[in-house]
This record gives C-alpha cells, structure tokens and sequence, in this order.
C-alpha cells in the first residue's frame, strides 16, 4: 500500500481512529496535523531518554557499533524530547511512507545533510530551532553531543508547514475480539549493533517491556514499554555518505517476526517503495494486523532474533 492507499485502519466499531496506534481519536486538531520524527541517541551518556514512550511509533535501527531511534510522534506532544543525534542515509527510505514528516535531528556529514534536504523530510535542526522548540540541557558530565532535547509542542506550533497533510496509517490494526494465526511466546532477543535487546510480555500491563544489556531500558516516564514489537530482518550495506555508517534496506522483502499480545506471528515485510507502508503478511498470506497501540520497529540483520517462550 502507498500513502495514499494506506493499510486499513479499524478497532472494532469504536469509529475514527488515530492513523499510527488504532486508537480513538480524541482531538480532531492533533489527529489532523503532520507527523514529527526525532532522532534520538542511544549512546550510554544518552540514558535514560527523555520522551520516548509518548511516540506511537519507534524505529530502531543500527547505527556505528550502536543504535539509534527514529520515534514517531503523532498523538503526544511531550515537552522534552532526546537526546537528540544526528540522521542517516537510512532515514530518506524509512520515512517516506510518512508523507513529508518533521524531521527533528542534530544535522550529519555534508552528504547526509544533502540526502536529507533534497528529500521530502522537513528538516528541523539547532540551527532552525534554537529557542523556537530545541535547547541544551546537561543532567552531569556527559559530552555536549549528548545534551540536545526538542519540545514537540513547540516544534509543532513553529514549524508545520501550511497544509501539511497528517501520517496514514502504517499498520492495519485487529479488534479487541479478533482472532489471529500465531503460536505463544515471552517476547524475543535481539542482537543489535553494540546492545543486546529484550523484550518481554508483561500479562499484567498487557505490552512488551524493554531491557538493553540484562537491564531495564529506563526513561523519564518509566521502562520502555510498547503493545506491540514488529522485528523486521533487513540487509544492511555501506551507506554511499560514509561507509562506515551501516545503511538498512527499507524497499524489498525479507523476513518478519511480528509479537503482539503475548504471540508470535511469523511471516514476511513487502515495500514496494518508500513512500509505502511495511505489509506484513503472515506464512498463509494474509495480512497481520496489530494490537491497537503504540508500536516498535526493530530493523535487525538477518538471524539476529530469537523468539522466547
């Protein structure tokens, strides 16, 4: 599905639904205006982030020897945002099913810098924003490159552009009484680029919780939690700006291992492009659609996941 031909969008008969969770729209204002994508760090000084369980969406993807988070922000506008970094080549192809998202980062290298300004992200840095939406705050003794946080809320109010069209949906979303193909399990372990990942079902709060390195990955608003985990299985090639930076290939298809309610669906990611959404359809051919709520996209190598039971 393209932008404009979006995945279907449904929760039961609850009516209009926020496009990135499923989830009953509450203020026709927020639901109408345009995504905004944060680049934030997830370097040791960079921890504990700020605002990241308030994205609907978070893309996490390797970076050098780490990972870094591409969250998605639509229906929350937290008032402190980060540590923000810097983007990559990899972000051009990943966003675009977005439709001309805000793109709030810290800038890259002069090519980077290209890839992202001659494509349809609207481009949000320091420079721009400085006391208009982004500030330096330091919490102790790390780096300055560490210290750079947004304010949605005003990021949103400065800089959308007139008639910014709102994200379509990235997902096609079950109701709460729907059955779907999938067999039962705790979660699943990720080796990422620098950082061991895991994820865990919590029956009691009814979403997946994050730990990195044996720990509980820790924010500002409590662990990292999400009601959903879609582990996408991608190639990943030396980015034509640095190549040292690792590039995931978004357009194509390969493996997907979708957790959602306390199941595994196995199946297969399809991009037509990059202004299309994931399909995700299971091992029978049919379309996998999520638990209303907030999502994370783990952009692995190949045979770096391991489902738990």
């Amino acid at each position: 599905p393209t932008a404009a031909d979006a995945p279907t969008t449904t929760v039961g008969e609850a009516g209009p639904v926020m496009p990135l969770t499923g989830l009953p729209i509450d203020d026709d204002v927020v639901a109408a205006r345009p995504a905004m994508v944060v680049k934030i760090d997830n370097h040791p000084q960079a921890r504990p982030q700020f605002g990241i369980n308030g994205a609907d969406i978070v893309f996490e993807e390797n970076v050098e020897n780490l990972t870094r988070f591409a969250a998605v922000f639509h229906t929350n506008a937290p008032a402190k945002v980060g540590p923000i970094r810097s983007g990559r080549t990899q972000d051009v192809d990943l966003l675009g099913s977005l439709v001309e998202p805000l793109f709030v980062w810290s800038g890259g290298n002069p090519r980077v810098v290209a890839a992202i300004n001659g494509s349809d992200l609207i481009s949000i840095t320091e420079t721009i924003a400085s006391r208009k939406g982004m500030f330096r705050e330091k919490r102790g003794n790390e780096d300055k490159e560490h210290t750079l946080y947004a304010d949605t809320t005003e990021i949103w109010a400065n800089f959308t552009p007139v008639f910014n069209p709102p994200p379509p949906a990235q997902f096609t979303y079950r109701a709460a009484d729907e059955a779907f193909n999938g067999e039962e399990s705790g979660g699943v372990d990720l080796e990422m680029d620098g950082v061991d990942v895991t994820w865990t079902w919590d029956a009691d709060s009814s979403s997946y919780l994050r730990d990195q390195d044996g720990k509980p990955h820790e924010t500002d608003f409590g662990q990292v939690s999400a009601a959903n985990v879609v582990v996408l299985e991608v190639e990943y090639r030396a980015s034509a700006a640095d190549a040292r930076s690792p590039e995931a290939q978004t357009i194509g298809t390969g493996t997907a291992y979708v957790f959602t309610a306390g199941v595994l669906v196995r199946g297969t990611w399809t991009r037509a492009d990059r202004t299309s959404a994931f399909e995700l359809r299971d091992d029978s051919g049919a379309v996998i659609a999520l638990t209303p709520g907030r999502t994370w996209v783990e952009l692995a190598r190949a045979n770096h996941t391991t489902p738990t039971d």
